[in-house]
């Protein structure tokens, strides 16, 4: 699912709502998807995003490649989040990104020490030494959170970004019910909106809880303006 820019990477958020209450639907279960991106209407990339289980670690990742216009921009961006799932809800152990280029004003390495309520590392090229906030995420492991809410059926109302040594707060919101037309077919979804405190953006995300909230088109907006979207292309769960 991203880092908030979307020029540099994977801006995808795990979300989705049931009809009326929330209802246990599923149990967290490894996947891989693929996405197109179209910025402006134009296709620019190809995503793929994979969640593995190793013991009581989950290690999720993003890889974007370009297709179409994209090729003439020099960002391949990747990114790994390596966490895990407690009863406190998702803790990342360790967040790196890089946006395939020789810069690193694009990259991140930052580790999470819950035990000591500290994170430390390089993000964006500056250093990071910060106290942890409860529920503190990454830009990858905030997707695999929201999940996990909804799935013990909790409605994730905010989350808070881990953003050099500050935060960035989101608020969620439930839009609607839509079907969505995929290349595997039709599929119920459930409309959810992300929004950062003080940004004119505005992320939605129509969500399956058929798939156990693993969105199947995702659309960035700036005011009337459709900024990029991205359609899921296949989806394999485990």
């Amino acid at each position: 699912m991203l880092r908030s820019k979307p020029s540099l990477a994977l801006l995808l958020c795990l979300v989705g709502l049931a009809a009326g209450p929330l209802a246990r639907a599923d149990q967290l279960k490894p996947f891989e998807a693929t996405f197109t991106w179209a910025w402006h209407g134009l296709t620019v990339a190809v995503s793929t995003l994979k969640l593995e289980q190793h013991d009581d670690v989950w290690v999720y990742r993003s890889k974007s490649e370009p297709r179409g216009i994209g090729k003439v921009f020099s960002e391949r961006p990747t990114q790994e989040s390596t966490l895990r799932v407690t009863d406190a809800g998702v803790r990342p152990l360790h967040y790196k990104a890089d946006d395939g280029t020789p810069s690193t004003k694009r990259d991140a390495d930052v580790v999470f020490d819950w035990d000591h309520n500290h994170a430390t590392g390089v993000y964006e090229d500056e250093k990071v030494d910060m106290p942890i906030q409860p529920g503190l995420q990454d830009d990858l492991s905030v997707q695999v959170a929201l999940v996990v809410e909804l799935l013990a059926g909790r409605q994730p109302e905010r989350f808070l970004l881990i953003d050099k040594n500050t935060v960035r707060e989101y608020h969620y919101t439930r839009e609607g019910q839509e079907s969505v037309a995929t290349p595997f077919g039709n599929v119920d979804t459930i409309v959810f909106a992300s929004q950062k405190a003080g940004s004119p953006r505005l992320t939605r995300f129509w969500c399956a809880p058929s798939l156990g909230y693993i969105p199947v088109r995702v659309e960035q907006t700036k005011g009337n303006d459709v900024q990029w979207t991205m359609q899921a292309q296949s989806i394999k769960r485990d």
